[in-house]
């Protein structure tokens, strides 16, 4: 049985590097397992026990504040979260595997409750799976046997809850990925199959002996010890040893011969052991299938606490359209910074970009009016979108990229180990070792930490040095000698957004295409903190001065 219902063709993977020992703990489902691994980590690294990105997804989770993302997906739950971390951080770079996953998400959109009732079965037969209690390492044969026909015949009562399901909801479902997930289940779980499966598992519990033949082999050993069908039920009176109908041969061991009962175990355990181990992987099958189930549908319900947030607070959301990586698509009708609306009590303001055929977006204008948050919207958008998602816009094309990168103004390093400009150089040596054709870098005031000159004229080098190698850039920026420089050229392949601003100086954070200007409105920051007469009030040695 497979589940398949974030990839076509095969099981949902995330990347080698995004599994820890914790999220393997979780996807067994073994508490005492994730409990020790727990332990353990907190131990080595005195935090809490999950995923720390590495490399370029650290950068990205705080850069696009992805843990907020994170967070609102899970509802509490730790395993949304882990697997919603590594789902987006998994990117999806073929169009038809995305529009696959987005057309099952529109199913569970429209089925919430079911969807959950289908998670739900799937804990339940890990729970099962858990109730049953572990093997000592060397368990006897009878001992696997035993566990496994009992865990089956609670796993069975949950198969029998999916079959329900799939009989009678089926129809209202219309995405490749649960047509297929439930034709799977009619026709693998019959109830025929059902019925033959628990016939058997009552067979195995051999509550008449267990019946089973044996050759002598070398120095009048038994060999090729095997488990038969136990025969019809026999009439009692044939069981009587003076029966004179009793065509086989009997002994009886008396009650306090130990070594013998040994013995006759030893020679069960080599008749079952075949048995036991085809049971026990029946067994561990099963619970491989919930497992995914399980994995696979916890994305998903992830973007239904999403989804349920954003439309709370009716903000728009759209299945975006993705296209090949080598076309130059990027447009958006009334984008807006999912994580920054999950922050605020009222809706977050939405902007258009259209930028088909440009591989360089330059956002510049007044401060504090929605640069850094037109630049966070299209960088989540593209993770998004790529996750199989929905993404916070009313519409959203864009062409598939291979990696996202973000370069974004840091903080001065506390220990003075290097200055900005140096630590700035670094992240993007670091970012073009990494950084691949078809991919996107959006850089937040990169090298405003040297003078205007010396800056542009850094970026202006990377940027075209990017572009040469077919990388998209959208780049926000202070600078008006960078800016301008690349507008004055009138390239066709760039798209020039500027901030607006009211004439009294309040900011509307709509963004329209305009070349740059030669001031971001500083001084509107300045009287909103020091006043309109330039004075502000400081306390300095007890005494007030202005």
């Amino acid at each position: 049985m497979k589940v398949f219902l974030l990839q076509r063709d095969q099981d949902f993977a995330v990347r080698p590097e995004l599994r820890d020992v914790i999220f393997d703990a979780m996807l067994s489902g073994d508490l005492f397992a994730i409990a020790n691994v727990r332990r353990n980590l907190e131990r080595q690294r005195g935090s809490r026990p999950v995923l720390a990105p590495t490399g370029n997804d650290a950068v990205l989770a705080k850069d696009l504040e992805l843990e907020t993302l994170w967070l609102a997906m899970a509802a509490g739950d730790e395993f949304l979260y882990e697997t919603a971390k590594r789902a987006v951080l998994s990117s999806l770079a073929d169009p038809d595997a995305i529009a696959y996953r987005q057309h099952v998400l529109r199913d569970c959109i429209e089925h919430p409750e079911l969807v959950r009732r289908i998670y739900d079965l799937a804990l339940q037969a890990l729970e099962n799976e858990r109730d049953a209690g572990g093997l000592w390492p060397r368990a006897s044969p009878g001992s696997v046997l035993h566990r496994a026909v009992q865990v089956l015949k609670l796993q069975v009562e949950v198969l029998r809850g999916l079959q329900r399901i799939a009989d009678e909801q089926a129809a209202g479902f219309s995405s490749e990925g649960f047509t297929r997930f439930f034709a799977m289940l009619r026709d693998e779980l019959s109830d025929d199959y059902l019925h033959e499966v628990e016939r058997h598992l009552r067979e195995l519990q051999f509550k008449r002996g267990v019946f089973q033949s044996a050759e002598l082999g070398k120095g009048l050993k038994g060999a090729r010890y095997v488990v038969r069908t136990p025969r019809e039920q026999q009439r009692w009176t044939e069981r009587l040893p003076f029966s004179s109908r009793s065509d086989s041969y009997s002994f009886t061991i008396p009650p306090r011969d130990e070594n013998g009962f040994r013995s006759l175990d030893e020679i069960r355990g080599k008749g079952i052991n075949l048995v036991a181990n085809s049971v026990a992987r029946s067994a561990d099958h099963v619970k491989s299938f919930f497992t995914t189930l399980r994995l696979e549908l916890a994305f998903y319900l992830g973007c239904l606490n999403l989804h349920g947030i954003l439309a709370e607070k009716q903000e728009p959301v759209c299945f975006p359209d993705p296209v090949e990586a080598s076309q130059l698509a990027l447009a958006a009708e009334g984008i807006y910074d999912v994580c920054l609306t999950l922050h605020l009590g009222s809706r977050a303001t939405g902007n258009d970009v259209h930028g088909d055929g440009k591989s360089l977006v330059m956002i510049t204008g007044a401060n504090q009016g929605g640069k850094s948050t037109l630049l966070r919207s299209l960088g989540l958008a593209h993770l998004m979108m790529q996750a199989g998602m929905f993404v916070g816009a009313e519409s959203f094309r864009a062409a598939i990229c291979d990696g996202v990168f973000t370069h974004y103004k840091r903080e001065e390093d506390a220990a003075m180990r290097s200055g900005k400009l140096d630590e700035e150089l670094s992240r993007m040596n670091d970012i073009c070792s990494q950084i691949t054709r078809h991919s996107i870098l959006l850089c937040n005031e990169s090298f405003a930490s040297t003078n205007e000159r010396e800056g542009s004229e850094i970026a202006r080098q990377i940027v075209r040095a990017m572009l040469c190698k077919q990388v998209r850039v959208v780049f926000v920026t202070h600078m008006y000698d960078l800016a301008y420089g690349f507008y004055a050229q009138s390239p066709g392949n760039a798209l020039f957004l500027r901030a607006g601003r009211e004439a009294d100086g309040r900011r509307t954070f709509k963004l329209a295409e305009g070349g740059p200007l030669p001031t971001s409105y500083g001084k509107d920051t300045y009287q909103r903190i020091f006043g309109s007469n330039g004075q502000a009030s400081l306390r300095v040695e007890g005494r007030s001065r202005s």
